[in-house]
Parts: structure tokens; sequence; C-alpha cells
């Protein structure tokens, strides 16, 4: 009987067909479990992810490996994208016992939920070291028939070890403040010293896409005019766009590169990596507009920015007006193999067929296409190499419009449609702010439709989040840390871009819920809240991942609103929130670049920009523009008419009057406001530090 054919997750809707008995994570597994006196096996992956679907195909698939699976133990799969709680918990543990980790991740439990055996992918026969899955499962077994005792006592000291490790203890011991100038220039100093100054990013093979990071350096730059933490951000902006990270006919970026040099990557494009680094390419271009002497990477960020945000628009936007988590890595390469990678890639004789001889030619010398080949099979991966020459702009726009139209032909990357709240949240302030850059109405509507999807979907009757939903349903599950505070951060930003003050309402209601259900009164973060379903271990981190920590995004987030608000409450849970900052600043600045940010707008102010005018008067827009273009660390924006009722949904618009009947801005830390300006240009230069 497989359980998993009525749940709403793509991912293990895949594995529904399989012939193991699976069970989602609930009560009842570990009771059958109980009852049966079995481990339970754990499996833990997700839709995008191609080692998932490699052991799925290898061993979940085989029917007498599956017989031996449903025999012995009581089988439960997880999507750790709709469970990051539950994946949190297990990969600490697979990490603390192997020392690495990944997906799929593979644990066996006792029916009390202990884990006592670790690992990720296994083969379907013994290769590399590795054991076979067989070997694996039937050593558990033995293990559990002949030694329960000795696995009893291995899982009991794990569960021990995992509660032995309480941030909250050790961070308490800190100063819990916000880090001061010196602190956030040794973390600059950190960064620089792991700067990959040939190839960009930071670190070897395999290189992630350091947004957070990046979002820091753009701050410190505003902050303190560094050159070098600009030119750091340059170098990495550039380096992935002209890589193969980036799709060069469609836009969007890949998950990760397998190489330092930004040549390969794994091919899955996930939403939140499309969000964070759509704002990153507009904030580049926000920071170098202008300047003639970096219109290259000025104009380059413009183009990412916007086919970036595009491609999300297109590719993942779902029906109902929220964005769908991923497109597969693999997809089939039009003989009935599934590969990784096939959508992508492109051989010299592909070229040629769509193309003709000449064009295939310039095509193959301007995507760097080799005979040799980049990737697999003699295929290469599409990059933009520095050819040295002048660029015939028509002819490579007819070039990558055929090359896209023979390319939507083949078969196509499987979307795993669920919409995940915290990444809509990513993708709400991603477009709001690149559709108020660039003129470009649709991409903030797009914006406001997601809003309003996560508050009439995921959003219940007491203000609480639930995680995913598809279809226009909400999931089961619970909301976590990093979707409250993401919400937050993109509703915050969409009040900001549109003037509609009821999304700083109801980002108020999501910070509050931070307040009551996450914090500790220590001021540290659990990433769970505190009436949420009980594991070994109540998950707690507060480094970036793939996205920012649920922490330190929850500080960003309290902080603005704050300064939308003038709550107190909310600013000094934001500033003992920040003392993590303080403490892993300049041990691990590459792993806490959210973090890092939005220390950068707390010691700033951050700036508060009231404008008030009616919307419809140009000069209004105009000075809206100017402050949504200012580069101030964290800048917050207000925009409204004069008057009581914007003021009772934006408490920073109260008493800020019209100056001699004509649209003003005032510009304002803590509440405490300059003068008050008409001229967008002044505007401008105060809102530059």
């Amino acid at each position: 009987m497989n359980r998993l054919a009525g749940v709403t997750s793509p991912y293990l809707l895949q594995h529904a067909d399989n012939p193991v008995d699976w069970w989602p994570w609930t009560p009842e597994a570990f009771e059958e479990a109980r009852r049966r006196d079995v481990p339970v096996l754990l499996s833990v992956g997700y839709s995008a992810c191609h080692w998932c679907h490699v052991m799925a195909r290898e061993s979940f698939a085989d029917p007498a490996l599956a017989a031996l699976l449903n025999e012995h133990f009581v089988a439960v799969k997880v999507d750790r994208e709709e469970r990051p709680d539950v994946d949190a918990v297990y990969m600490e543990a697979v990490q603390a016992a192997t020392g690495q980790g990944g997906w799929p991740m593979t644990v066996f439990l006792t029916p009390d939920a202990e884990p006592f055996y670790f690992g990720t992918y296994f083969p379907p026969e013994p290769r590399h070291g590795m054991p076979s899955f067989r070997q694996v499962l039937e050593g558990v077994r033995s293990a559990w028939a002949d030694r329960r005792d000795e696995v009893g006592e291995v899982a009991g000291r794990i569960v021990a070890d995992l509660a032995g490790r309480s941030l909250a203890e050790s961070l308490a011991k800190g100063e819990q403040r916000p880090p001061r100038p010196e602190e956030l220039a040794a973390a600059l100093l950190g960064l620089t010293r792991e700067f990959d100054a040939v190839h960009g990013g930071f670190g070897g093979a395999p290189k992630f896409p350091p947004s957070m990071a990046l979002e820091f350096l753009l701050r410190h730059h505003a902050r303190t005019g560094s050159a070098g933490a600009l030119e750091m951000v340059e170098a990495t902006c550039a380096a992935m766009a002209r890589g193969g990270l980036y799709d060069q006919l469609g836009g969007g970026f890949a998950r990760y590169s397998v190489d330092r040099e930004w040549v390969v990557p794994h091919f899955e494009k996930m939403l939140y990596d499309n969000a964070l680094l759509c704002r990153v390419y507009a904030h580049l271009w926000r920071a170098t507009a202008g300047d003639g002497a970096a219109a290259g990477i000025s104009d380059l960020a413009r183009r990412v920015a916007l086919e970036t945000a595009d491609f999300m628009v297109r590719e993942l936007r779902t029906d109902q007006g929220g964005f769908a988590s991923a497109l597969d890595a693999d997809s089939d390469d039009g003989s009935g193999r599934h590969a990784e990678g096939a959508y992508y890639v492109w051989t010299p004789e592909q070229l040629r067929a769509v193309l003709g001889e000449r064009d295939a030619e310039f095509a193959a010398t301007y995507f760097g296409v080799t005979e040799e080949g980049t990737f697999e099979e003699g295929a290469s991966v599409l990059q933009l190499p520095d050819t040295g020459g002048l660029v015939e702009v028509e002819r490579v726009a007819s070039v990558k419009q055929r090359l896209l139209a023979a390319r939507a032909e083949r078969p196509r990357p499987e979307r795993d449609d669920k919409v995940v709240a915290s990444w809509n949240g990513l993708a709400i302030a991603a477009l709001a702010e690149t559709g108020a850059y660039f003129d470009r109405p649709d991409l903030i509507q797009a914006a406001t439709d997601a809003a309003d999807l996560l508050v009439r979907v995921h959003m219940d009757w007491q203000a609480r989040l639930h995680r995913t939903s598809r279809d226009g349903t909400a999931g089961p599950n619970a909301g976590v840390l990093e979707d409250y505070a993401n919400v937050a951060e993109g509703l915050l930003t969409l009040a900001s871009v549109t003037g509609e003050g009821v999304w700083v309402e109801f980002a108020g209601f999501f910070l509050d819920t931070v307040l009551v259900q996450f914090t500790a009164p220590d001021g540290t973060l659990y990433d769970t809240a505190a009436d949420a379903e009980r594991l070994i271990r109540r998950p707690q981190d507060p480094t970036d991942n793939a996205t920012p920590s649920g922490w330190t995004a929850a500080a960003g987030a309290l902080l603005s609103y704050a300064a939308l608000t003038g709550s107190a409450l909310h600013r000094d849970a934001a500033e003992r929130a920040l003392g993590v900052v303080t403490a892993l600043g300049g041990r691990a600045p590459r792993f806490i670049g959210w973090g890092l940010a939005v220390a950068e707008a707390a010691l700033d102010g951050p700036r508060e920009v009231a404008v008030v005018g009616p919307a419809d008067d140009p000069a209004t827009r105009a000075l809206h523009r100017a402050a949504l273009l200012g580069t101030a660390p964290g800048a917050v924006v207000a925009q409204g008419a004069p008057g009581e009722d914007a003021a009772a949904e934006v408490p920073l618009l109260m008493a800020r009057p019209l100056v001699d009947g004509r649209p003003a801005a005032y510009v304002c830390r803590h509440f405490t406001c300059e003068q008050p300006t008409t001229d967008p240009e002044e505007l401008a230069e105060r809102l530059r530090s």
C-alpha cells in the first residue's frame, strides 16, 4: 500500500508508483514501526534533486529491493522543501556523524525517531568504496535483530550530542548587540581572503552563487565607499552572468557550478536562487548606474536582472499567481533517456541543424561551443566567452531567437509546482524592485498577485502561515521562521514600491508571530514555532544556506518594520537578533552574509524616507523614484497622500505635510527628520552615503 498518492508534494508524488510501501512523515508511521518492532528508513529529498531521481530509478523502483525494505522497515519519504525542520534536524546529525551531507539523505531511525545510521546516496552495487543500498539494508536489519542494545546506545548518544549543541547558550555568554563598524570591516577582510580573484565568487568547486554575501558587499560599499567591496561584486556578477551558470538563451540561473570557473552548472533552476540573484543584479545596477566608467557592468546588471525576472514570470508563475519552486535538472534527451542538462546543452551539429553553416560557426564562437564540448558526450553549455571583438547585436538577437525556438521543441524539464511561502516572499521583493527600477509595471503586478495569494491561501484566520500550497490549496505543514521573515520582507518591499500600506499591516501580523512564537527570552530565534511538532531537537540555525537564514531574515524584516512604524519593540528584537552576526561575522562571513547586510542597515539607521503627495502627481512619482533608487543601506520608503489615512497604515507618514503645496520627501533616522525637500536630485544626494 503506497500512502503517497493523496499528498500534495510533487516530490512525494513522484514516488507514489514505487513498489516501496512509503509513508509520509506522520505519527502513524512511527506507531507502525513500534507495532512491528522494526526500524524506520527516512529518505529525504526534493523534486529537482538529480541524485534523488537516480536513487529512485536504481533502488526504489526495484521490486526485489522494495520487498526487502517493506518486510524489515517502515519507509518514510520527506520533501525537504515542505518539511525543512525535519531535514535540518537529521542533516545536522548526518553531518556530525559523517562530516558531510547532501540529498537524497538516508537515515535509519528507531521507532522513537532517534537516528542511529546515516548516509546520502547509495548505489545499487558497491561502487567507489560505497556499499550498495542492499548491503546497507541487510546490515541495518542484522544490527536491529542481533545488536539492539548497541543500536539503542548509539541512538541515545547521538540525540544527547545534538541536545548539547545549544547555540542559544553560547550566544547568551556574549554581548547581544549589532556589529560595530570595525567588526563589519573584519568581515569584509574575511571575504577578501576567500575571494577568487581569477574567476569571481568565493572558495573552490563546487561554487554556489553567493547572493547574501554580495548584498552585504553592496551595502558596505554604499556606506563606506569601499572600492574593493564593489569590485568583488562586479567581478562575481560578471563571471556568473557570462558563464554556464546563467541560461544564455532563456535567462535565469542554475543552482550551482560544478567547477570553479562557472562553466558547467548543476542544471536545476530554483525559485529562491533566481529571486535572490535578480535582486542582487538590480541592486548592482542601482549602485553603478550613471557611472560612465562602470557602464559595461551596469548594462549587464540591468539585462540580467530583467531577463531573470522575465524567466521567473514566464517559467515559474502558477495559474493562481504564485511562483513554483523549481525546474528539474533532468529531461528526456530525445531518445527516451533521462539525462541531466539535456534541455540546455548544444553540439556544433545541433547548431548547424538550426542555424545553417555560417550562423552556426558564428554562434559556436559567440557561445563557446566546441567540437570537444564543455559538458558530456561532446555537448557544450552555452557561455559568453570574451572574444575580443565587436558584438553584432542584430545577428546575436536572431541567433538567440532561433535557438530558443528550437529548444522549445525539446522535451522540457519537469516543474515542481508547489508554492513555498518563503521563496515567494523573496520573489515578491525582487520583482517589485526590478519593476520599479526599470519601469515595468507588469513585474510589480506579478509581485502583487503573489502577495495576494500568500494572504488568501497561505494565511489562516489566526494570521499563521502555511509553508506551501498547490493549485490554490494550502498544504498541511506549518510555516517556519524563514517563511514569516521572507514573506514580511517581500510585503514591506512591495509596500515601499506601491505605496499600499496594507502590506505593512500584513507584515506586522507575521512579525508579531515571530516575536511570540519563534523568539526566546534571550533574543535568540528558533526555526520552528513554540507550538510546532516536537522533534528530537528544536532546530536553530543562524547561518545562510541557499537562502538567508530565517534568523537574520527576521532581523532584517523586524528592522525595516520598526523603521516604518517607529516600534521600539521590533527594533529591540532586531538588534538582539543581530548579536549572532557580531559573534560569527568575523569568523564565517560567507555563511552569515544576510546578517551582515542587515547589520549595515542598522548601522546606517536605516534611513527612513517618507514621500508625501498625490500618487498621480508627476512630482510625487519623481521623488518616489529617487527614494527607491537611493543606495543608503537598507533604506525604507513610504509613499502616501498627506492626511491621517495613510499615516494610520504607515506611521512614518504621520505629520509630514506638503511643502508650499508641493509633494515633498522627508529623510529621517529613528523618526527624526532633516528638512524636507521637493527636489528629486537633492533627495538622491541625501540618500548616498
